[in-house]
């Protein structure tokens, strides 16, 4: 059972670092391949996620960071399908005779870490499921280290890692590609959807509000601040401040703004 529970505040936390998420120029091309990778096999991983309703995505995120997209061994902990797991889980999968082929060990992985029970796949569920199955160790016990086993090839991560299960490094760092900044590439190429996406929106994202804060309006200081001449306060509401820095740049306030409709 999972130790944390999915709060409105994790959740906002889950997507405001997924809207924010910046891939490392120096990782892009990493990820590009893996992305490449998975899209070719993505029908393999179909075949495994759509019987128990786990998005194919998810499975290929699971296959590239558990094991390194090998699909000779099993996805429970990278054992030969040539025989059941000597390793942690032992024994698995407990039915059928070796050798294995990979869909059904992959399956048998999936109902044990009960993926197939799970229903919020949605951006901000898909997240806390797979921050639970990389560990929670990050969250509970170095909140300043976001976990890379999400945002490691990302901006949001840097150093710091445990580099046993129980020993923790403030120098080590993380290699593979976080499955968070995995599934953010995908998004950007179009190449997936979450669950729920656009449900629960209020369009037009950035408008005019000076007391609610917004990822939205955080990111849009954040890209005026990068412009020459304007300051502005980085604290997500989109107040007078940040529609008239948003005038400068695009001609017209930030819609909502009741200077919008005033003669010049």
């Amino acid at each position: 059972m999972s130790r944390i529970t999915l709060t409105p505040e994790l959740q906002d936390d889950y997507q405001h670092r997924f809207t924010a998420c910046v891939i490392r120029e120096e990782r892009a091309a990493e990820v590009d391949a893996l992305v490449d990778a998975v899209w070719a096999d993505r029908n393999r991983y179909k075949k495994v996620g759509e019987p128990l309703n786990i998005p194919w995505f998810v499975v290929a995120a699971l296959h590239q960071m558990d094991t390194g997209g090998d699909f000779t061994v099993h996805l429970h902990n990278g054992d030969p399908l040539t025989e059941r797991t000597q390793h942690l889980p032992d024994g698995r999968p407990a039915e059928g005779e070796p050798p294995f082929r990979w869909e059904e060990s992959a399956a048998d992985a999936l109902r044990l870490y009960h993926f197939d029970l799970w229903q919020d796949w949605s951006i901000t569920g898909t997240l806390f499921l797979l921050e639970g199955h990389g560990g929670w160790g990050y969250r509970l016990h170095h909140p300043e280290v976001p976990s890379p086993y999400l945002w490691n090839a990302s901006t949001h991560y840097t150093q710091g890692k445990y580099v046993t299960d129980d020993t923790w490094s403030e120098t080590g760092v993380a290699q593979c590609c976080g499955v968070a900044v995995l599934l953010r590439r995908l998004a950007e190429r179009g190449l997936i959807e979450f669950a729920g996406m656009g449900e629960s929106l209020t369009w037009p994202l950035l408008h005019y509000d000076e007391t609610a804060i917004s990822p939205w309006a955080e990111a849009l200081q954040r890209f005026l601040n990068t412009l020459p001449g304007i300051y502005v306060r980085v604290d997500g509401r989109a107040g007078p401040k940040t529609s008239a820095a948003f005038r400068q740049f695009a001609g017209v306030y930030l819609p909502g703004d009741p200077r919008d409709s005033m003669p010049d």
